[in-house]
């Protein structure tokens, strides 16, 4: 079951901000759990993302979508493309939530319209779909704002919710730290998060944007479940930093 598969473990996923099939195969390649397509932070098309989401999904790793905004019209046509589910951006309040929600799940769950594409085999395989997605689809919400902290135990108790996830720049941002990850103020709402997590025993993680194995070491001993791991852009770059600096005996820039 694809829930218990990617929930009920450890589950390390990654991020893909480039347009190119050939980037979500390397990847999909590479033993990540699930690959989150990227449309809020990238430049890629609607037609770009079902063409990535089939590499993925044909490469037996579960297809996310990363929405550009908690959006029912692309959460329908994203999930019509075949995703597995969707990460929204900037939930902050339990409303919010239970939009995403309903706009994942056809009725009576929810409120998505019903269409053939590849999701539903072109019409083919309508009825599996119609049940699958009522248990199996994920709707995973991304903490990244202290206003989402402070509504945390109201967002997570959404039925429907399966997962958060935290952006951590974001979150930084919004109380006036960008980037300063080990601020005490930082620290004590993540420290909030996963208190209340655990008490809802909510699966959930952070997005490690840089690729450090130390802090993907780190994040897993905290109790992370639900980790995403880098960026592809950010993969590119630093292999190709750190190649050249340790080849000419150069140090980091």
């Amino acid at each position: 079951m694809l829930k218990a598969s990617i929930l009920e473990k450890l589950s390390i996923g990654s991020w893909i901000q480039l347009g190119h099939p050939a980037v979500a195969e390397i990847m999909a390649s590479a033993g990540f759990d699930w690959l989150a397509v990227d449309l809020e932070h990238s430049t890629i098309t609607l037609r770009e993302a079902e063409d990535l989401i089939r590499v993925i999904d044909l490469k037996g790793v579960v297809p996310l979508v990363r929405l550009a905004s908690n959006n029912a019209e692309q959460i329908k046509r994203i999930m019509d493309a075949g995703a597995h589910g969707v990460i929204v951006p900037m939930v902050k309040s339990a409303d919010e939530a239970r939009a995403a929600v309903g706009a994942v799940k056809y009725p009576p769950q929810g409120e998505r319209s019903i269409g053939l594409a590849r999701a539903q085999g072109y019409g083919v395989d309508f009825a599996r779909y119609f049940e699958w997605q009522r248990d199996q689809s994920l709707v995973v919400v991304q903490i990244e704002h202290i206003d989402a902290v402070n509504n945390l135990e109201s967002i997570l108790t959404v039925p429907g919710v399966d997962a958060y996830i935290v952006g951590p720049y974001d979150l930084s941002g919004s109380i006036g730290l960008p980037g300063e990850f080990e601020a005490p103020q930082f620290l004590e709402a993540m420290a909030r998060i996963r208190l209340v997590s655990e008490k809802l025993q909510v699966p959930g993680g952070v997005h490690i944007v840089e690729p450090d194995v130390q802090a993907l070491r780190q994040c897993i001993a905290e109790g992370n479940q639900f980790i995403a791991y880098g960026v592809d852009t950010r993969m590119l770059d630093t292999s190709c930093r750190q190649g050249l600096q340790a080849a000419l005996g150069k140090g980091s820039p």
